[in-house]
């Protein structure tokens, strides 16, 4: 199956070339660096030991925070070394760690023997830790031939993702296996990696990264200064994450919201740079008075709608808002990560289409910090009756950030199996 595998990979390659080619056309940066692609990274390490950590694009990048936080204090005389696989990754990594010497960033290679060799050639980790579950078969057993211990972690495994893996059991299990531990987010998660082959006794529930949230003590103060300017009685709300086919969706939304709000901002984040271009071109044809982030001029109190054609800046947008709607979710993508906006106190809508946080979403959605609407009339009744109660906002950011305090730790859980099965063996 190994073998299979690397065939079918070395067969897809030139399509993911072209790929690559042709987001480049949308954004540029996809046309940089591709050496990294092939194993050939600009990080060289030298005698210091290394800590490899991959996150794949902003999402997992953004969660390594607590993780990195702690590594740098537990593993002082050791350098980190971040991969991601997308630009928008790279350029979080970039943005969070840019200024601290002992972590460098490449791009992942693609998983291709020669590619893998290469990048751990260069870069001899002394181990790994794999955000989410990103499963990259020769990645994982070319690490276990050279005794790089990885570790799986904030793993989920869904029940839709279970299904896939287990049409190839005997290859899942193999490469499974080849992980040193798992460290699943929920018990739930913990049974399906147990279900595909993993060794139960090295996976381990410790709860989900993502919970702790570490947000600039700025923030607030950087939002109030942002809400007097704009008219500090606004009522503003944010669709963040947006996805193709949704804005649409939002705009219609708004248009009823404004009826009942005539003094309504909306604030559309969109979730893909490429696409920063086409969403103001839709909102501005859908009618609406216009304005891009990237403009850096004021937002006076005749623009309807602020398209955030920046990165890195979705939580200072997140708490200048009342109301938060967290896209990807009223299409069938997945949703995003409903935990920013909760770890400022903000009231969630969420779409029906949650499934990538299903875990998370439910959770909001049970102890009443979120609203789950399906379609844009229900997505502007919701956004109304929550600017016209105070109290029921307030309800619900307090909910949420109760739910936030009471699920933090996990870093801490993590390094602790780390330095139990990996570190304290290796010396």
């Amino acid at each position: 199956m190994k073998l299979l595998y690397t065939i079918l990979f070395y067969i897809a390659l030139p399509l993911i070339l072209i790929r690559l080619i042709w987001r480049g056309i949308r954004s540029p940066n996809y046309w940089l660096r591709w050496p990294e692609r092939f194993g050939r990274s600009a990080f060289l390490s030298d005698q210091t030991p290394v800590i490899w950590v991959h996150a794949v694009s902003v999402g997992e990048a953004e969660a390594t925070r607590p993780l990195v936080k702690i590594l740098l204090v537990d593993y002082p005389e050791h350098q980190i070394l971040i991969t991601t696989m997308t630009p928008t990754g790279s350029a979080r990594v970039q943005l969070l760690y840019g200024d601290v010497t002992s972590i460098s960033h490449c791009y992942s290679p693609y998983d291709v023997s020669f590619a893998v060799k290469r990048f751990l050639k260069q870069t001899h980790p002394q181990f790994g830790i794999i955000m989410e579950t990103e499963i990259w078969p020769m990645m994982l057993l070319t690490c276990q031939q050279l005794n790089i211990p990885l570790v799986l972690a904030n793993a989920r495994m869904s029940e839709r993702s279970a299904k896939g893996y287990s049409r190839f059991a005997v290859f899942t299990k193999t490469v499974l296996q080849s992980l040193h531990f798992i460290a699943a987010q929920t018990e739930s998660d913990r049974q399906r990696f147990k279900q595909l082959g993993a060794d139960i006794k090295k996976v381990h529930a410790i709860g989900n990264l993502k919970y702790e949230i570490s947000l600039a003590m700025s923030l607030m103060e950087q939002a109030t200064a942002m809400r007097i300017i704009w008219g500090s009685q606004r009522p503003i709300w944010i669709a963040a994450s947006t996805h193709e086919g949704e804005e649409a969706m939002i705009l219609n939304a708004a248009r009823q919201i404004r009826s009942a709000c005539p003094e309504l901002l909306l604030i559309i984040v969109p979730r893909h740079p490429e696409r920063f271009d086409k969403v103001s071109a839709i909102s501005q044809k859908a009618g609406f008075k216009t304005l891009r982030r990237s403009e850096n001029r004021p937002c006076p109190s005749d623009v309807q709608v602020l398209v955030v054609d920046t990165m890195g800046e979705l939580p200072l947008f997140y708490a200048a808002s009342d109301i938060a709607f967290v896209g990807g979710s009223l299409v069938p993508v997945g949703g995003h990560n409903i935990l920013e906006p909760a770890a400022l106190g903000r009231p969630i809508i969420t779409g029906p289409h949650y499934f990538n946080f299903n875990d998370i979403t439910k959770q909001f959605l049970k102890a009443d910090a979120a609203i789950l609407i399906n379609n844009t009339e229900e997505l502007a009744e919701t956004v109304i009756m929550l600017f016209k109660s105070t109290a029921q906002r307030h309800n619900m950011g307090d909910a949420a950030l109760k739910i936030i305090a009471n699920s933090q730790g996990a870093s801490k859980r993590l390094v602790n199996l780390i330095k139990r099965h990996i570190t304290h063996h290796a010396q």
